[in-house]
């Protein structure tokens, strides 16, 4: 008789208790997922039992169908259960973090983190790389010599605890079932499934560990949103993922119609945000850093005056954090950027009224100089990118410079002026460009 070890080698694995196939035909039909479902797909699909093809099939059936709270709020705490999660509960300091949708010149995360952390709120700011048209945080900070995005989590509590903010690579621990997914989804066309997209942002925030969460849901053409009210049920969904796991949660909704600020490009928007922090930098960028600063702060229970939060942006306190938070990650913050070896101007072709400038335009321009990467492994050139000299609403010159190209590749310029054609209109003189506000409503 062979003994229990004997037969226990024998038997092979324990049998799933659920087949992919049955998950996979709920959905389609638009049922209802259990919350053993849901727990058993993402555990099943971060091990390898669900295939490729198989979640490929749910992620469509859930874009088709949707999801309600219920279910969506079980299916980021399965994929935050995939992995670990961070504490921040030996701090000092309240914790507090910013989430931007992504968009074009959105470089606010930069003199945002200097800024929140004056007041003595720590932020713990995980942030990503550049894809397609939208700019990426990590890729903008390397821009500055000896900058490191990688930490570990003991660097990142010491930096929390002694400065007060650190922006760096989230670990491969964190979500790990939402990195496999976020690439499955872009490949089959079910990103923009809200139930998707509000899960794989919250289980990586929440996962985080922040006691405050403030959401940037970016609206416009450069937007992954581009209208209001799928932005608003966005911005919607999250909060009430936030909230319901016990983090504060609030979002604005913001205007990406038009590219943030006056550049778009890696060291390009490392130098407009310091030019912020000592009070040269444009209106759009101040106004909106302040906006996010005053929820963050409110929501570690840090509330402040806007004008006195306006002043420390610009007036010393905040570039004086900068230096900190750039020194602490290895990073010279006085030395200089990058620039790119080539430059080519577009020009006005009339006197006249900016009428329209358009951030997807601006934005797949910069990718194409090199500011940006098609794939994940792709480099990027930290000196490439766009400088605007007008916004919507200004008076232009015929022959004045609107924007200037940089790349080190002059090859590039081609394709880069290809993709701005059609993207901004001069209006005849005199005309009023009625210019849109930043921030266009909020969700809490």
């Amino acid at each position: 008789m062979p003994g229990d070890a004997d037969r226990a080698e024998g038997e092979g694995p324990a049998p799933e208790p659920f087949d992919a196939v049955d998950v996979i035909r709920t959905k389609r039909d638009g049922q209802r997922l259990e919350p053993a479902q849901i727990d058993w797909v993402i555990d099943a699909y971060t091990r390898g039992v669900v295939a490729e093809e198989q979640m490929a099939a749910l992620a469509m059936a859930i874009y088709l169908n949707g999801m309600d709270r219920t279910e969506i709020g079980r299916w980021t705490q399965a994929m935050i259960a995939s992995g670990e999660r961070m504490d921040f509960s030996g701090l000092s300091r309240p914790t507090a973090d910013k989430h931007s949708t992504g968009g074009v010149g959105d470089k606010i995360t930069l003199p945002l983190a200097s800024l929140v952390a004056v007041y003595g709120v720590a932020v713990p700011q995980l942030s990503g790389r550049g894809l397609g048209h939208t700019g990426g945080t990590l890729d903008k900070l390397e821009a500055i010599p000896g900058w490191r995005a990688a930490l570990t989590n003991e660097q990142m509590m010491n930096a929390l605890e002694h400065v007060g903010a650190v922006i760096c690579q989230a670990g491969s621990g964190l979500a790990p079932a939402d990195r496999l997914l976020y690439a499955l989804r872009d490949v089959t066309g079910t990103v923009e499934s809200i139930p998707l997209i509000a899960s794989s942002i919250m289980s990586k925030k929440i996962a985080e560990g922040t006691g405050a969460l403030v959401l940037d849901v970016k609206v416009g053409s450069g937007a992954f949103m581009k209208e209001l009210d799928s932005a608003r049920e966005l911005a919607r969904t999250m909060v009430d993922l936030g909230s319901d796991a016990g983090v504060r949660t609030v979002a604005l909704l913001t205007d990406m119609s038009t590219p943030l600020g006056l550049t778009a490009g890696n060291a390009l928007e490392v130098r407009e945000s310091v030019e912020v922090m000592k009070g040269e930098g444009p209106q759009d960028v101040v106004d909106l850093t302040v906006a996010l600063a005053l929820e963050m702060l409110a929501g570690a229970g840090r509330p402040q005056d806007e004008d006195d939060v306006r002043h420390a942006l610009v007036g010393g306190r905040a570039l004086d954090k900068w230096r900190e938070m750039i020194a602490e990650q290895g990073g010279d913050s006085r030395a200089p950027l990058p620039v790119a070896r080539e430059r080519e101007h577009v020009v006005a072709d009339r006197d006249g009224v900016l009428e329209r400038l358009d951030a997807y335009a601006v934005g797949v321009a910069a990718w194409r100089l090199g500011a940006g990467r098609a794939r994940k492994e792709d480099p990027v050139q930290a000196g490439a990118g766009v400088e605007l000299f007008a916004k919507p609403g200004d008076v232009v010159r015929k022959g004045q410079h609107l924007m200037t190209l940089h790349t080190d590749t002059p090859e590039r310029f081609e394709r880069a002026v290809q993709a701005l054609e059609g993207g901004w209109s001069i209006a005849a003189p005199g005309t009023v460009v009625e210019r849109r506000p930043v921030v266009l409503d909020r969700v809490d």
